[in-house]
């Protein structure tokens, strides 16, 4: 079994992303470093969650290269670099909620692939399971529990009150939203997974980032 599911070269950026992390989160570092490792291990256990049926239905992604790894820590990883320039907690829960953003993104793609009837935000007709810009109820609903993940780890980490985990939680759903809005344009030949990733992980950094600076 491949690592974490990545490619070699995918371990590689991973392995570069953390010293990076370690580099310029300051007295954050540990809190980080276990938001992304969060992050790859409940990955990793939703992707293979039912592989066989998702084998099945050609949806199953069994091995991430690194631009996956790079489309979806490129912005936290901006944010420990700003927050270690500025000193603004702040780029601290852009960090956490760029993370739920990317989380909320995996559950809704990878256990929300399974639900039987979804609909395309385009045209809001009925599409085939693991379309681009599709949505549904059962990936709507479990994108924001991945989301919840991340923020429930912001209490145990950064010691967050039940207002800013479920804030967190919010913005990352709404960063998974913002993802399902670009896959749409992938649909039509406009962009790729990639930055559709790097999207969801923006809106909702930025949205968290917001919420502590004012």
């Amino acid at each position: 079994m491949k690592l974490l599911l990545l490619d070699m070269i995918g371990i590689f950026v991973v392995l570069l992303a953390a010293a990076v992390v370690a580099l310029f989160s300051g007295p954050y570092v540990v809190d980080n470093l276990a938001v992304a490792l969060t992050f790859l291990i409940v990955g990793v256990a939703v992707t293979k969650y039912r592989y066989e049926e998702k084998k099945e239905k050609g949806v199953y992604e069994h091995e991430r290269s690194w631009q996956n790894v790079v489309s979806n820590s490129a912005f936290p990883l901006l944010c420990c670099v700003l927050y270690h320039y500025s000193g603004s907690p702040a780029w601290i829960a852009a960090y956490v909620g760029a993370f739920a953003g990317a989380m909320a993104d995996k559950f809704g793609s990878e256990l929300g692939v399974l639900s039987e009837r979804p609909i395309s935000l385009g045209s809001f007709r009925p599409v085939k399971q693991g379309t681009s810009g599709a949505i549904s109820v059962l990936g709507t609903y479990l994108s924001f529990i991945g989301a919840l993940i991340i923020g429930a780890a912001g209490y145990f980490l950064y010691n967050y009150d039940p207002f800013t985990i479920f804030t967190i939680a919010l913005f990352g759903f709404l960063g998974s939203v913002a993802d399902s809005f670009a896959g749409v344009l992938e649909e039509k030949g406009i962009g790729t997974k990639g930055t559709s990733n790097m999207i969801c992980t923006i809106v909702s950094g930025l949205l968290a980032y917001y919420l502590l600076k004012f």
